[in-house]
């Protein structure tokens, strides 16, 4: 009997579903279940074919376990030494390699020296900063927030140097980067799951949180959202994600990716809404399956190792028709969402960049 297990926190929805849904298939062999572990012993290897890791990110001791599961054949979503070696910053400098948009980024040295580092320790820093420089390339209003964060933690939205500079002070000993905002006209939360599946969803990070899932908006023009569609997808095969989400914000008609490092998304049925959540389901469950039947684990490649070398770009697989969001286009995929940086309170409440 091949197992899978759910890994979670405190999401109450998604993960009974997903285990329903697994177990409705009554699928010969392969069963689910939500996983229950204690302390893990070296000699000992887990007993699940595959892991749905949604909370890792929160308890390292999670995180040790799926690694010392990897190292044992089993199969985790996502895999836990890509996801351990990612970071925003990374993510964007990876989007410029692949084409994909991005607004302008910087990364800033630590206001506070790090625990256990002096003056002496940071010999190779410039002193003092090339502030100009900085404003002429990002410009303002722009964001201030961790290379390493989520949740709307030590965001700033920032108007001018002043605001930066009080900003920064506050940082502490935090690795932050400065962001140009984005101006948006259209913004969409994407879901990617397999590297295959794409869901498009409308999303006004302007509304009150319960209403942010546009089911309303206008359709959107088809050459933007495939270009959505394939930005997606170009991101999360270079990342090796098999389950993330990717937001974009659309200005003068280009889709800049705001967020997308987000391998345990949101999937929360009061959240999404019934039809999003019903998508998600059904695609992880597919997902996790198919790796469960698959004759040995299927270990990721470090695609995105290739860019860092300066090697051949990986050979893109074939994207699959995907389900239509409601009032998309025909053959559009719907769904768009995520955290997103809006400054409360603002002149502009349409400026935004990535919470996460």
């Amino acid at each position: 009997m091949k197992k899978i297990g759910v890994l979670f926190g405190m999401e109450n929805t998604f993960p009974g579903a997903l285990v329903e849904k697994i177990n409705s298939k009554n699928l010969d062999g392969i069963s689910a279940e939500f996983v229950q572990i204690g302390a893990i012993r070296l000699d000992q290897p887990p007993a699940w074919s595959v892991i749905v890791d949604r909370i890792s990110h929160d308890i390292p001791f999670y995180r040790a376990f799926l690694k010392h599961a990897v190292l044992h054949g089993t199969t985790v979503i996502n895999n836990p030494f890509w996801w351990s070696a990612d970071d925003k910053f990374f993510n964007y400098s990876l989007a410029a390699k692949l084409g994909v948009a991005a607004p302008p980024t910087v990364i800033l040295p630590h206001k506070r020296h790090p625990e256990g580092t002096t003056d002496r320790s940071m010999r190779n820093l410039e002193y003092p900063l090339d502030w100009e420089g900085i404003f002429r390339y990002i410009g303002f209003p722009a964001f201030l927030k961790p290379v390493n964060g989520g949740g709307w933690r030590d965001v700033h939205h920032v108007h001018n140097r002043e605001e930066l500079y009080r900003a920064y002070d506050e940082s502490r000993d935090l690795c932050m980067m400065l962001q140009k905002a984005v101006n948006f006209t259209e913004y969409f939360r994407c879901y990617v799951v397999g590297q295959e599946k794409v869901r498009i969803m409308a999303y006004d990070p302007r509304r009150a949180h319960a209403e942010r899932y546009v089911n309303d908006a206008p359709p959107s023009d088809p050459r933007l959202l495939q270009r959505v569609e394939d930005d997606a997808l170009k991101l999360c095969r270079a990342l090796g994600y098999d389950l993330n989400t990717v937001e974009f914000a659309v200005e003068d008609g280009v889709p800049y990716a705001i967020d997308f490092m987000n391998p345990a998304p949101d999937a929360d049925l009061h959240s999404v809404g019934p039809a999003n959540f019903e998508w998600v389901v059904n695609a992880v469950a597919d997902l996790a399956v198919q790796k469960a039947k698959a004759a040995k684990p299927n270990v990721p490649e470090f695609h995105w190792g290739v860019y860092l070398s300066g090697g051949a770009k990986p050979t893109p697989k074939p994207a699959k028709k995907t389900s239509a969001a409601k009032k998309a286009p025909a053959k559009r995929s719907a769904r768009a969402s995520a955290a997103v940086e809006v400054s409360p309170g603002a002149d502009d409440v349409s400026t935004v960049s990535a919470a996460e």
